[in-house]
């Protein structure tokens, strides 16, 4: 465990852990801090740092207070190439409002503190069209375009005035999805790529994928529809693609027990081919893999689930590639409360194959913690 939240520095990293390019971590909590409009704080930006001897300290950057500076930030972190950090936060956008209040956030380090700017306010009236209720992190392009989900898939476009927000695509709650409640990836040609909760042909979810068209609009193809059986109910994950040009993801239910590991293989002509790799099984297996997964060079994948283990909170588990297409699974890490509960939210690996990542409950408070597993 690098740190144990005591609820004023933070509580509930739901959006896991990001590192910058020095090996640092940031990352959010969805409570605690030292903003009083909200009930057990309003949630916080924060910083571990590391030190010579292997020890770590957090700073928070950032305490969100709700009055029009957002509160709530449920999803992880991004960079810019100057060492700006960009989020969401899901409520307290405007100190009045009656739907969403969803806010997309800049924090700029500064000599002696972090400040926060506010990118995009998302409209407060339910049913308004550029989104709202945005609870996923965030990608960057090469330019500095930002792209999320709030309920519609969004890009944020710097200018000499501002930020300008597009959607790009708005999802009709029936064959091409409903409620994108992960974010979004990018690859090398500008698409992104990303799940639905719901929506598609059998109502269990979806992935899809939106290309960049002439004149500025965006073509949505869905690539794949879980009927249940083969997977139901993609959650906050997002998706992760490999050097070939694979999407890994996983759904938070289907398959014989309760979700599974799938891969989609791209075949040409725009056709793409789904895998089941793992059907969870519960118990000490663990179940309930509301996160997506990471892949090391090996092509190991690397996952946690938010339910079962032999300590009842989860754990960390790797898929292993065996020949024929095989997978073989393995835990690496059950939680028992005392160093953790619930893991959630991005992991990320070092260089080394160090992975890093955090839990929304347990630890020594029961407001969660940050943890490295080591090989």
């Amino acid at each position: 465990m690098l740190h144990n939240f005591s609820g004023t520095d933070g509580a509930g990293p739901s959006g896991g852990v990001t590192l910058d390019p020095t090996g640092e971590i940031y990352g959010t909590t969805a409570g605690g801090g030292t903003g009083s409009a909200c009930t057990g704080g309003c949630g916080t930006v924060f910083r571990l740092i590391r030190h010579p001897h292997g020890d770590w300290s957090e700073a928070v950057l950032y305490s969100f207070n709700a009055n029009g500076n957002g509160s709530v930030p449920f999803g992880g972190l991004a960079f810019d190439a100057v060492g700006n950090v960009y989020g969401t936060a899901t409520n307290g956008g405007n100190n009045y409002c009656s739907y969403g209040c969803s806010i997309v956030f800049e924090l700029s380090p500064g000599s002696d503190s972090w400040a926060e700017t506010v990118l995009y306010r998302f409209c407060t009236q339910s049913g308004c069209e550029d989104g709202g209720g945005a609870v996923a992190g965030l990608a960057m392009d090469a330019v500095g375009n930002l792209y999320g989900t709030a309920g519609v898939v969004y890009e944020l476009t710097p200018g000499s005035d501002g930020w300008t927000e597009k959607v790009l695509h708005e999802f009709t709650k029936k064959h091409d999805g409903g409620a994108p409640y992960a974010g979004v990836i990018l690859d090398a040609a500008g698409n992104l790529y990303g799940t639905t909760y719901g929506g598609g042909a059998y109502g269990d979810g979806t992935v899809y994928e939106l290309t960049p068209q002439s004149g500025g609009h965006w073509k949505e193809t869905i690539l794949f529809r879980f009927n249940g059986k083969d997977g139901q109910w993609p959650g906050h994950g997002a998706l992760f693609m490999d050097g070939s040009g694979a999407l890994y993801g996983t759904t938070t239910n289907g398959g014989s027990y309760g979700g599974v590991v799938f891969k989609l293989t791209p075949k040409g002509n725009g056709r793409w081919r789904e895998s089941t790799l793992y059907e969870f099984q519960g118990g000490a297996s663990g179940w309930l893999p509301d996160a997506g997964v990471v892949m090391d060079k090996s092509g190991n994948l690397y996952g946690t689930t938010d339910g079962g283990g032999s300590g009842g909170c989860g754990g960390i588990y790797k898929l292993a590639p065996k020949p024929k297409g095989q997978w073989k699974y393995t835990v690496l890490h059950a939680f028992y409360g005392w160093d953790g509960c619930a893991p959630d939210g991005n992991r990320v690996l070092d260089k080394k194959g160090n992975l890093y990542g955090g839990t929304i409950l347990g630890g020594t408070t029961g407001n969660g913690v940050v943890f490295e597993l080591t090989p």
